[in-house]
């Protein structure tokens, strides 16, 4: 690539012998009578290289050095200097001039120092590109992949993590929210403070509150000493909130005031207390859908959703399943001592084809499975649970005939959602890929034909 060279000098005979020689060189080059002049152009373009006289009218060499590196701290300049006053171009250097040429310039002296210039910009210019590329390719314990959509979650991990901004992780049970949770927390200025996990959905509505703001003595029954919740205990680190769409409403209004005032207030408490924490939510329910239903709060819904990371379902990135499969194996292998090197092409195909409700979690557990189960050294189809081994209906048969009346193709699919709603637990992020739908065409399906849990 041509190095760009912006001459400053307010002789023009001198600009005139760096323009001839420069443009014979091949070199991309402007010159300009002043340091004004140098910022003006460098307002316009980009110059990988200046060259410029340290005494001129006006602005001096030196002042335009010192804005053009507050400005760009990478920025390469050469200083020119007459015989004089070369003590001044070594205090140039030491302000972060890359070197300095004596005039009269010698022609071999001039082309030999931009030479070595271009390869110290050259080199900047791919660390640079070298710094880009790894913060793209960060990594996440137990979180394994190359295909694009955890790419970009880990692309967003590292662009966001520097910050205190609260984020709202999407993914289905088991995609790994907890552990994009603590990526985040480990790789911001709170690394070393506390990091605490409560599932919203675990702890009885009565407690939650408790849990997260504290209470004081006698504030109910049990209450035989004042407890501090996880969100003084966590002041200065991070807090995340699995399954937020599981929070009650009220509660919900009590999570908004603490993120917008920064104060939380203890149960049975009359004093308003300040706290300094992170938030990271994560939910596997569409949560516009629940505002719609009068289950979840508008306004907090936006103070969450300031960053939203999408976590893609194992079944959308089939490519990492070889990867992740092999991951977990050697992971296995060293935790339990077996000999256990890897799948045998028949087991691993049965994994490719499997459709993972319960994603990664799932996937890893079935491999502890298998190295455990493994008699050899490669785990065989038979070291895989049942469900793995689920047959497909192949060749456009269905497991039943028509009958003389016919049958209801409603009545069919209603059916057929219940047995797989059943099969999930009612999970619906389950369901959907039993019946290969997405979350949001199944949510309604079940409103339409009316389907709730018994």
């Amino acid at each position: 690539m041509t190095c760009s060279i912006l001459g400053v000098d307010d002789e023009k005979g001198q600009r005139d012998i760096l323009q001839t020689i420069l443009n014979k060189e091949g070199y991309r080059t402007a010159c300009v009578p002043g340091g004004r002049e140098a910022l003006a152009a460098l307002a316009e373009e980009e110059f990988d290289l200046i060259l410029t006289d340290l005494k001129m009218q006006g602005m001096s060499g030196l002042e335009l050095l010192e804005q053009l590196l507050a400005d760009n701290p990478g920025q390469c300049i050469i200083m020119m200097t007459a015989h004089g006053t070369v003590d001044s171009a070594v205090e140039a250097m030491k302000k972060g001039a890359f070197d300095y040429l004596e005039k009269p310039l010698e022609r071999d002296d001039l082309l030999l120092t931009l030479q070595r210039a271009s390869g110290h910009v050259a080199l900047l210019r791919e660390n640079s590109v070298l710094h880009k590329k790894l913060a793209e390719t960060i990594t996440i314990p137990n979180i394994i992949g190359e295909h694009p959509k955890i790419k970009e979650v880990f692309r967003i991990i590292a662009k966001i993590a520097p910050t205190s901004s609260t984020v709202l992780v999407y993914g289905e049970s088991g995609t790994g929210k907890e552990l994009v949770a603590r990526a985040i927390h480990d790789r911001s200025p709170r690394h070393d403070q506390p990091f605490f996990a409560i599932n919203c959905a675990a702890i009885p509505e009565s407690l939650i509150e408790s849990e997260l703001f504290g209470h004081e003595k006698g504030a109910f029954t049990g209450a035989s000493s004042r407890e501090i919740g996880l969100f003084e205990a966590a002041t200065g680190g991070t807090v995340f909130l699995d399954e937020i769409g599981e929070m009650n409403i009220a509660l919900q209004a009590k999570l908004l005031r603490a993120i917008q005032e920064k104060e939380i207030r203890r149960v049975g408490g009359k004093v308003n207390l300040s706290v300094d924490v992170r938030i990271i939510a994560a939910t596997n329910k569409d949560l516009e859908i629940e505002i719609k239903k009068g289950n979840f709060r508008e306004d907090l819904f936006y103070r969450l959703n300031v960053i939203r990371i999408n976590l893609p379902p194992l079944r959308e990135r089939g490519s990492d399943i070889a990867t992740l499969a092999d991951f977990f194996v050697r992971k296995y292998a060293v935790a339990t001592g077996m000999p256990v090197q890897g799948l045998a092409k028949q087991a691993l195909k049965l994994l490719l084809n499997y459709c993972w409700p319960g994603n990664v979690r799932q996937l890893e557990s079935i491999i502890e499975r298998g190295v455990l189960m493994a008699e050899g050294s490669l785990i065989q189809p038979e070291d895989l649970p049942s469900e793995i081994h689920g047959e497909s209906l192949g060749g456009g048969k269905l497991p039943f005939e028509f009958p003389p009346g016919g049958i209801s193709f409603e009545e069919l699919e209603r059916d057929l959602i219940i047995k797989a709603m059943e099969r999930a637990d009612w999970v619906i992020s389950k369901a959907a890929p039993l019946l290969q739908m997405s979350y949001k065409t199944l949510q309604y399906r079940l409103e339409k034909f009316g389907i709730e849990r018994p």
